[in-house]
């Protein structure tokens, strides 16, 4: 049968079973495998949930004391389940189609969320009629009709261990998230596994702040063999003691570490070096080769899928999850769901058929290679991610495109790696005396690529070689005597610790058993879209406000957010799914009582003060950062007068320093100096800082009618608002310039500066100056070549089509915004809801959103009646002092952002 639709409900002659997916178009795909004997139809996800605002709770329920909290922790902590509105329609039409059905086949994911989604279609649907839980990994003909003879029953572990996480977080969240709305500041949200997250970015970057470089100097040598074959070695001892290397270093103090015996050479001792050594002999001392070899990596999981997404394609946890949903859904790739590693005998036959057909014998393991998990809590009813079916086809043989071709070709690749030969290598080191100083040349040669020829795993460090480079030596023999060509100083400096990317942050939490890698992606965006975290190209960077959150939960609740205590909650709720562990118990201890969270709460509250709790202080910052409720500023007494000035959003807290922060209180403390007047209309043009970097500025702040907004032009960055000149200041001002009509469409073409940096823009379509350019300078030709390599399109794409809207055949597509993820049918935009996965977005869960978001237009939009006209004049120009008068008051406090914290 077809997915959900009128159609549907028809009635019709007795089925054999009414089969209940998770979504429309797995229920098309599973309908079309199993025939007309059968009714496919799906749930769209949850079909019933804890409420997720107090409308929803029941009216004979908002008396009670946890009604907020959703879940009675005074009776077994039974959660208050409800049926959202958009789902009322759904039970009813599946209990409708049930009448026709012998018996009910449970077809959800085969995980706990999916478990869970079962039992509680279970619960609503009160079938009278057998139930059985049918399961599958991949959505193939074959494993569809395998799953339909072999079904079982509904596992009751795992419904109680989801719903137990379900019950830990709401508690968690709910109980810890108004303490920051008071503490720090309103819509801040707390998480069991968010704020672990949080914290171990937050730890990083203090890390970073209280990083002190070193400097130090070796020599790079090239030299030519006998047979005139070049190639380079570098400097590694002199005298007989290693030379310093950015190991040596102590990063909290830019010294050696106490005990290191090394030898440090400054810009001088290396200059003296070379000129000692560089005209004596060079000989090689000893070569020493090392054969190596390379084991396949193990089949991907959810995790380490994301890994490598992240670090190859650039793709994000929630791209890829959402892409490797729909490879899944639409039969390609088994569950993107998983913490195994292991393959199926089939899939592994499979493989190596492939692998003997496209790359030979050679290339074929010997033996069959199979892999063991060792995550914790890991579901070994699941396989690892790879290609479904036995086909093995590659991505461009099944007609994929895009990011699903992109996606797919990785697993594909992974998957045949896996049963391939070893990598075969060699590494070769030379040494290398001149006087008493040792230099040492490596080299690295792959005598058979084996699995390399498929597949090769990312690296975090780019610095770092990857495993298939070669990097060979010349032919070299003990006491060959060498040409010295070339002998440079080399100056090296240390670094701080890197930032954590997706990748790596996602390898971190799954390393210290925190959370479970099917609720990474979401995570990585929450923690994004509440503000926590900044990406600046692939870095994950902490805000201040995730600074002070943190302090805060470290400070007062500093077993929340530790490692090894959030690593035990995860094992407790894995022993509650694996039926070891009972979860009343361990729900009391951790809510109820004298050391549960709910008292905990209660008895810190009132030490908690908000100013100190939303003060920053860094080390060598002598002003502490205060995080208010427009952003981070800095604040001090000057001259019997506070001064407070916002922080530019643009600096990162472990970037802060203490000459900086100093810059920015004197210049506002000083206030904007005027440059000069500007001679076309006399007014003052001024240099500013604020929230978004340096700007220039033209006339005053009045903002009122005869003196409207002032001009303000952005400074491209890179350029120091120090170095600008009033005739520079003239120029920007200028901004944007029309620089011609574009040729072919005969439309103003335009350069400007905007958040992003300087762009050429014409008919709404911009494109990046970039380094092609400068924004005073560019001319008409260069822009028109810079617009050609623009992506030219009417509106963003849609990650996902979710089919017409029933009223009028528009599309309705699912989109990734700047605030997360959003449904959009015609101009009406809808919000998806924080608590729903995007891959499980459907066109039935879109459409009671898009009418929910159209009747609140509507009414806010709805005109006023003929006899209210006169009174509603009257209150509108006795208003209207008083709300250009609040409005004023608004934007002067939004551009300083220095309110403090309501307390």
């Amino acid at each position: 049968m077809a997915a959900h639709s009128k159609d549907n409900f028809v009635a019709s002659a007795k089925f054999k079973a009414l089969v209940i997916v998770e979504s429309p178009t797995k229920a098309k795909k599973i309908g079309g495998y199993l025939g007309k004997d059968y009714k496919v139809l799906a749930s769209v996800g949850h079909v019933r949930d804890l409420p997720a605002k107090a409308a929803e709770v029941p009216e004979e329920i908002k008396k009670e004391p946890w009604a907020t909290l959703g879940i009675n922790v005074h009776n077994q902590f039974a959660p208050l389940y409800i049926i959202p509105d958009g789902k009322k329609k759904l039970i009813r039409e599946l209990k409708s189609a049930l009448k026709d059905c012998d018996e009910l086949l449970i077809a959800t994911d085969e995980d706990r969320e999916g478990e869970s989604i079962g039992w509680h279609l279970v619960e609503l649907l009160q079938p009278k009629v057998p139930v059985k839980r049918m399961v599958f990994g991949e959505i193939t003909k074959s494993a569809i009709l395998n799953a339909v003879q072999n079904t079982r029953d509904i596992d009751q572990n795992l419904v109680q261990a989801q719903e137990t996480r379900r019950v830990v977080d709401r508690l968690y969240g709910y109980t810890l998230s108004p303490l920051l709305w008071k503490k720090v500041a309103r819509g801040l949200s707390a998480g069991r596994v968010q704020s672990v997250a949080v914290r171990m970015l937050v730890t990083r970057e203090y890390e970073r702040q209280a990083f002190r470089k070193a400097n130090y100097w070796d020599l790079k040598a090239t030299l030519q063999t006998p047979r005139s074959e070049s190639f380079v070695a570098e400097l590694a001892g002199v005298a007989g003691r290693r030379i310093a290397s950015g190991k040596d270093f102590d990063e909290s103090t830019g010294k050696l570490k106490p005990g290191a015996d090394v030898v440090l050479m400054s810009d001088v001792d290396a200059d003296q070096l070379r000129n000692r050594i560089a005209s004596g002999d060079w000989v090689v001392e000893g070569v020493e080769s090392r054969p190596q070899t390379r084991r396949p990596y193990a089949p991907f999981t959810t995790s380490t899928l994301q890994q490598e997404s992240n670090r190859k394609l650039g793709m994000t946890a929630r791209q890829t999850m959402q892409t490797a949903q729909r490879l899944y859904e639409d039969g390609h790739i088994t569950y993107m769901r998983t913490d195994s590693v292991t393959l199926s005998g089939e899939a592994i036959s499979a493989a190596r058929k492939s692998v003997k057909e496209r790359y030979g014998d050679d290339y074929l393991s010997p033996e069959v290679r199979q892999y063991t998990t060792k995550a914790k809590g890991a579901q070994e009813a699941h396989e690892a991610i790879r290609p479904a079916g036995t086909d093995m086809k590659t991505g461009e043989e099944l007609g994929l495109d895009g990011n699903e071709l992109r996606l797919y070709a990785l697993i594909w690749k992974r998957t045949m790696a896996t049963q391939m030969a070893e990598a075969r290598l060699t590494f070769q080191t030379a040494i290398i005396k001149a006087g008493d100083a040792e230099f040492r040349a490596t080299g690295r040669h792959v005598d058979f690529p084996g699995f390399f020829r498929a597949y090769v795993e990312g690296v975090d460090d780019p610095e770092a070689a990857m495993d298939d480079s070669e990097k060979t030596l010349p032919l070299l023999n003990a006491n060959d005597r060498l040409k010295l060509d070339e002998l440079e100083p080399v100056s090296h400096e240390t670094k701080p610790p890197a930032r954590f990317t997706e990748a790596t942050l996602v390898d971190r939490l799954e390393k210290e058993g925190i959370g479970r890698p099917s609720t990474y992606s979401s995570i990585i965006g929450t923690i994004q879209d509440r503000g926590y975290v900044v990406k600046q190209g692939n870095q994950l960077v902490p805000t201040f406000t995730a600074m002070a959150v943190t302090q805060l939960l470290e400070q007062h609740f500093s077993k929340l957010v530790d490692y090894s205590f959030t690593a035990q909650m995860e094992q407790t709720l894995d022993d509650v799914a694996s039926g070891e562990a009972d979860r009343q118990p361990y729900l009391e201890q951790f809510y109820l009582g004298e050391e549960g969270l709910e008292s905990q709460v209660q008895t810190r509250e009132g030490n908690i003060d908000p100013r100190e709790a939303c003060t920053i202080r860094l080390k060598d910052v002598s002003t502490g950062v205060r995080v208010g409720k427009y952003g981070p500023f800095l604040s001090v007494e000057r001259d019997g007068k506070q001064v407070s000035v916002s922080l530019p959003n643009d600096i990162a807290p472990a970037e802060l320093t203490d000459a900086m922060a100093q810059e920015l209180i004197e210049r506002k403390a000083v206030g904007p100096q005027s440059m000069g007047l500007h001679p076309d209309d006399g007014r003052a043009i001024y240099k500013k800082i604020g929230p978004y970097g340096p700007y220039l500025q033209l006339g005053e702040d009045n903002n009122t009618k005869d003196d409207p907004k002032p001009k303000r032009v952005s400074l491209p960055k890179g350029v120091s608002i120090d170095s600008v000149s009033f005739d520079d200041a003239l120029k920007y001002l200028t901004l944007p310039r029309n620089l011609g009509n574009h040729p072919e469409k005969g439309t103003p073409v335009t350069a400007s500066i905007g958040p992003y940096g300087p762009y050429v823009e014409c008919q709404r379509v911009f494109k990046s100056i970039g380094k092609a350019g400068d924004v005073l300078t560019i001319e008409l030709a260069q822009a028109v070549e810079l617009l050609s390599q623009a992506k030219q399109r009417a509106g963003a794409t849609p990650i996902k089509e979710l089919g017409a809207h029933p009223d009028d055949g528009e599309p309705i597509g699912l989109y990734e915004g700047r605030y997360g993820p959003y449904v959009k049918h015609g101009k009406t935009i809808a919000s998806v809801p924080k608590e729903t996965p995007v891959e499980s977005v459907t066109l039935e869960a879109a459409l009671p959103w898009i009418a929910a978001k159209a009747g609140t237009t509507k009414k806010g939009g709805r005109k006023k009646a003929a006899g209210s006209k006169k009174k509603s004049s009257t209150k509108k120009a006795a208003g209207k002092k008083s709300a250009t008068k609040k409005a004023a008051r608004k934007k002067k406090a939004a551009e300083d952002k220095t309110e403090e914290t309501e307390e």
